[in-house]
């Protein structure tokens, strides 16, 4: 297998339309104002607004980045769960991420979506980005050129795309109030670019704004960003739709170029907008044209034969599993195999150990969550390709903050795996109350965003009960968590255990509505059946005030675990490790410390993991670290560990693409599209990532990532990049038509086939053992060499000498190196 990196120096009930298309023009001639204001305001949560007599339909928006949610949080249709975006990017195959579009976009029919609101393109600038999961890269151009495969892949079904967040929405503290400080010039390098790329090649049909300001100004109001860049220079003409709950004015961000206010219809927009064209702060003539981005907007999602209002259903199909178990087999980077321990043996002991070997890491956590199909932990990966008797599982130490999710382990009263939900309309102590709503849910993870029941329609207050049985295989201490938005108590057999309703502190869960995680233990006896019942009051009885936005209904998490002794556990496991052959170490982080809606504290593994990893890898140093996370972690024990694994969130065939690289049936081609520091302070943007005082200085510029370990030669874990050997590049450039060619030939020596992929103009092949292949790269001379200058205001591609470097990565101590000439300067802008 071989890498190459170019580097180049810088010198409902369904409504029945004619879905014919309509005449925009006439339709603006022919709306009422109102009318007109109810088409920019949005219809609900997930719709456009309709306008029957009009035929004008709703239009239907869906989550996201790693997969098609549809319509709800709260019970949703099971959905395909992607690779996360890290993931994504680290495949470096453009043809397999358009394929990925495609069937995202299929996937989007079947929940009767129009739009999807990805992909995410924000930079991974520090490893603590609470959503730095969903974005490809810390590379502007790798991030463009993912996000062009995926739209084209999508928009090639009829579906439409959304790029988001434009732009700088590259952290999640006080990120609906942060204002990021940024230069020009790594703005337009660094942030911009990816949006630019993608609008180039792939023309994305919305774009949508980021909750922060840029420069003093909310991205929602910023007319610069909208109107001077994004629609003048760049020429795109699709529609602007604010981030949900992102808009924060009324004529201003009409002014500034969003088409839409989302969620709807009660914003910011609305009345509102009547009384600011009564006082001329908005024109009527402005107003028409975010009318025509929505008309525009109508008019393309129609195409996609998706009817409005259309049923939420599944496709479970398996090509569809075949394509997510290859994306994330392709994704899985090898970090290191010294003494080629991998691929493992079949047919020797094998102990699978670690807190993340029996749970499926699927996705991190907030909009970008949905429910999977199916999932596949890596234990259950393993077990599909050996024989059980040759398998021990530890679990090991704890390794996660918030408890894991009940469901899996426990049965609803008639028996089925999960829980069941009862909604009352009286309070717990009603002797009389009887239940409005019984719904069987799959786990107790329940955000009741997009709940409703025609009794509580109008009701501010109601209630629920959940309801687990659960059936302990082991005697011993068992601890219980809650975490609520609204109000909780936890009883096991009429005990009460936890009490999230009493005292209540704020936490960062829901959207930083919900309360901190409050536990309880309870001792249980192996084989004995116990009722887990929740009490629940929804929103309006939560005792906090959040100064997020609020959501209605409220959320419910509760979580439980054997009590674990860190000391005891690790003790336990190094004997079962001295024991076997060799070991599957599952660690990682998850989508409750990776997370929409706050970033986290610091780069380490949770709890005692690096303890534990240290006391296995002594007891067996045949042992294979399986690590997942959707960005870069802290690896102290990394120069004693054989064998490291990054493995990400893969969606759901984790667990089958984890065992498919370890026993050598896939070839891991994945490369990494982030630096992996060796601590947080080595990080570009250690200095310059909290906020402070409501502002953020984008101080490192455009020294992001790579571009910083490079320039300041400081070591790093492992590099952007990796790969194996290269030889024989020729370059050449011809000015009168702009282009710049460059070949490298490659050789595979050995080992099974491999792929290969080079930045700028990357491209992956899969070369047989023992042949050589020669790829050519063309690129756009002018683009490829231009700086953007901050005195003319635009791009410059400078005359001079232009150094291009092949490697393995982007630290490369053999290099393959040549020149070119630059005879005239070309300043420019646009595309």
């Amino acid at each position: 297998m071989i890498y190459v990196v170019m580097l180049l120096s810088s010198k409902i009930p369904r409504c029945i339309y004619n879905m014919s298309t309509l005449d925009v023009e006439d339709a603006i001639g022919q709306l009422t104002l109102d009318e007109k204001v109810k088409l920019i305001s949005g219809g609900d949560f997930w719709h456009t607004a309709s306008i029957p007599e009009a035929n004008i339909p709703a239009i239907r928006f869906s989550d996201g980045p790693n997969g098609v949610r549809g319509t709800r949080f709260f019970n949703g249709v099971s959905s395909a769960a992607f690779p996360c975006g890290t993931a994504l990017g680290a495949t470096w195959n453009t043809d397999l991420l358009m394929d990925a579009g495609r069937t995202m976009g299929e996937e989007a029919k079947a929940k009767g979506v129009h739009v999807i609101l990805g992909p995410t393109v924000n930079m991974q600038r520090s490893p603590l980005g609470g959503r730095a999961f969903e974005s490809f890269s810390e590379d502007p151009v790798l991030s463009g050129m993912s996000a062009s495969s995926i739209i084209q892949g999508i928009q090639s079904t009829g579906v439409l795309a959304t790029i988001k967040h434009f732009v700088c929405n590259d952290q999640e503290d006080e990120r609906n109030a942060l204002n990021v400080i940024v230069s020009q010039r790594a703005l337009r390098e660094i942030y911009l670019k990816p949006f630019q790329v993608a609008i180039k090649d792939a023309h994305p049909a919305c774009v949508m704004t980021s909750y922060n300001k840029v420069n003093g100004q909310h991205a929602s109001e910023n007319k610069y960003l909208i109107e001077d860049i994004l629609r003048g220079e760049w020429g795109w003409k699709g529609l602007i739709v604010s981030d949900w709950y992102g808009v924060y004015s009324t004529s201003e961000s009409v002014n500034a170029g969003v088409d839409i206010e989302m969620p709807g219809p009660i914003g910011f927009r609305g009345e509102l907008v009547n009384r600011a064209i009564v006082a001329r702060t908005i024109h009527q003539h402005i107003l028409d044209e975010r009318v025509r981005g929505v008309l525009r907007l109508v008019n393309k999602a129609t195409q996609s034969g998706v009817l409005e209002n259309a049923p939420e259903h599944t496709r479970d199909l398996p090509e569809t599993r075949a394509q997510l178990r290859k994306i994330a087999g392709e994704s899985i980077v090898l970090l290191k195999n010294d003494d080629q321990i991998l691929p493992f043996k079949r047919n020797r002991t094998i102990a699978v150990m670690g807190p993340n070997a029996k749970v499926a890491r699927l996705s991190g956590g907030g909009s970008a969550s949905l429910f999977p199909y199916y999932s596949i932990t890596p234990l259950e990966g393993i077990l599909a390709k050996v024989s059980i008797s040759d398998v021990k599982y530890m679990p090991g130490v704890r390794g996660f903050d918030i408890l894991p999710t009940m469901g899996s382990t426990t049965k609803s009263p008639s028996g089925e795996i999960g829980v069941l939900w009862r909604t009352y309309l009286k309070p717990h102590d009603a002797e009389d109350r009887k239940p409005i709503d019984e719904i069987h849910l799959q786990d107790a993870n329940v955000f009741l965003a997009d709940y409703n029941h025609p009794a509580i329609k109008d009701i501010s207050t109601w209630y629920a009960e959940l309801i687990g049985i659960f059936t302990p295989e082991e005697s011993g201490e068992y601890e219980f968590g809650v975490i609520v938005y609204g109000t909780a108590k936890l009883y096991v057999d009429d005990i009460m255990v936890v009490d999230n309703e009493t005292v209540q502190t704020q936490g960062e869960a829901f959207f930083g509505c919900g309360t901190v995680q409050e536990t309880g233990r309870i001792f249980l006896e192996c084989g004995r059946a116990y009722e887990i019942k929740v009490q629940f009051g929804n929103s309006s009885t939560c005792k906090l005030r959040s100064l997020t936005v609020t959501v209605p209904g409220g959320g419910l998490r509760v979580g439980f675990s054997k009590a674990i002794d860190d000391e005891e556990a690790i003790l336990n496991a190094v004997e079962v490790a001295k024991c076997v052959d060799q070991v599957v170490l599952c660690v990682g982080l998850s989508g409750d410390i990776e997370s929409e809606g706050f970033d986290r504290k610091d780069m380490k593994l949770p709890g005692n993991t690096n303890k534990f990893i240290s006391a296995i890898l002594h007891a067996n140093s045949n042992t294979a670290v399986i690590v997942q996370s959707g960005s870069s972690v802290e690896m102290p024990w990394a120069k004693c560990a054989k064998s490291i694994l990054q493995a990400w969130y893969g969606g759901n065939e984790t667990g089958n693409a984890i065992a498919d690289v370890l026993f050598g049936d896939v070839n891991p081609s994945g490369k990494l599209p982030i630096s992996f520091p060796l601590r947080l302070q080595d990080n570009p943007a250690y200095l310059n990532y909290k906020a402070e005082g409501g502002r953020i200085l984008y101080g490192e510029d455009i020294y992001i990532g790579y571009r910083y370990y490079e320039y300041t030669e400081r070591e790093v874990l492992f590099p952007f990049g990796h790969g194996l050997c290269l030889s024989n590049m020729d370059v050449y450039v011809d000015e009168i038509t702009g282009s710049l060619r460059t070949s490298v030939k490659l050789s595979h020596i050995k080992g099974p086939a491999g792929a290969e992929v080079e930045l700028k103009a990357f491209k992956k092949l899969f070369i047989e053992p023992g042949m050589s292949e020669t790829i050519t790269f063309e690129l756009d001379l002018k683009e490829a060499t231009s700086f953007f200058d901050e005195i003319t205001n635009s791009w410059v591609s400078e005359k001079g000498t232009y150094a291009i470097l092949v490697g393995t990565s982007s630290i490369d101590d053999h290099f393959l190196r040549d020149t070119f000439e630059i005879k005239h300067s070309v300043w420019w802008k646009g595309l």
